[in-house]
């Protein structure tokens, strides 16, 4: 999939220290993709990975999926898989 990144998400990814690699390959196959839901002109691409620290954490990338390519708002980490991951 061709995407862009926007400023803002290359300074969250490097502040928080999420690789390119990481959300391409989020990118090219989510597990899931659902609409954000706070901005439903947006969807958000997620999946599970464990980490080097023996945890597992949702890594979820919000897209503006509306321009050409795609934008990358932000992408980010949490812990908190159960509050986000879609049962359906």
């Amino acid at each position: 999939m061709n995407f862009r990144l926007s400023r803002h998400a290359e300074w969250e990814m490097n502040r928080r220290g999420i690789p390119l690699a990481l959300v391409q390959a989020v990118m090219r196959h989510p597990e899931q993709r659902v609409v954000d839901e706070s901005r439903t002109d947006r969807w958000v691409h997620q999946s599970r990975f464990r980490f080097e620290n023996g945890k597992m954490s949702l890594v979820r990338v919000v897209v503006d999926e509306e321009e050409e390519p795609p934008v990358i708002i932000t992408a980010y980490r949490t812990s908190k898989i159960e509050k986000y991951w879609s049962a359906e």
